[in-house]
């Protein structure tokens, strides 16, 4: 299992791939990530520990990711990410949150007060139908401008049966207009009953890549390892 990686374009940073309680939600039908858990603090603080030893913070941007969301870190690594970050002059934050954290967000921002802090939201799609009855993804809300209020940056999963490259054209553009920044994130197969659309997939690369590749705000993940962290 890679930990540690940098991300050399776009918006450069390095990331960290960290080990919390495991994510409390679990119900997302696509997603096998809540495996990578472990319940003993200690374990996972000495885990964290040294893989935040890595962090050279020569970009001064660090994205930390989990299988879940920061809030089920324990405690002293996250005063390790912020001991860290002030060490290596890292002023920007990136943070993972289900959308059920949304009302502990504001004091997270308060609590990282010396980092501009950036919150992504596990989305996959603004189809309200696809999103909850296909993905599960436990997001009542359907307006935008609400889901996005304590969020600035979006996940994204295309590569489903019942996307289609309008649909997911669509998820791009209101994604654009509502978030900072988007990571799109192709389906690939793993444990869970939701497999690869290769149709779908095929439309994404010919008709949408190339129109969205270049965009600064836009990552696209063609393969779910491609920011070098995972297995």
């Amino acid at each position: 299992m890679e930990r540690y990686s940098k991300i050399n374009e776009k918006r450069k940073r390095e990331i960290v791939l960290l080990r919390g309680k495991g994510c409390v939600y679990k119900k997302c039908a696509f997603c096998d990530y809540h495996s990578d858990k472990c319940a003993d603090e200690k374990e996972n603080f000495a885990l964290n520990k040294e893989i935040l030893s890595k962090v050279t913070g020569e970009y001064g941007d660090l994205e930390i990711i989990n299988s879940g969301s920061v809030f089920e870190l324990d405690e002293r690594t996250l005063d390790f990410i912020k001991e860290t970050s002030l060490k290596k002059k890292i002023r920007v934050l990136h943070f993972e949150a289900h959308y059920l954290y949304k009302n502990k967000i504001p004091a997270l921002r308060k609590d990282f007060s010396d980092f501009e802090l950036k919150l992504k939201l596990g989305l996959e799609s603004f189809d309200h139908g696809f999103r909850e009855n296909i993905l599960k993804k436990g997001i009542s809300e359907k307006d935008p401008g609400i889901i996005s209020e304590h969020f600035d940056e979006a996940n994204f999963l295309f590569g489903i049966s019942g996307q289609s490259a309008a649909s997911m054209e669509k998820d791009i553009e209101t994604g654009l207009k509502y978030f900072e920044r988007i990571c799109l994130n192709i389906m690939c197969k793993n444990s869970t009953p939701i497999l690869p659309d290769k149709a779908v997939i095929t439309d994404f690369v010919n008709l949408l890549y190339p129109k969205y590749k270049d965009d600064y705000r836009i990552d696209i993940l063609l393969n779910n390892t491609d920011f070098g962290v995972g297995d």
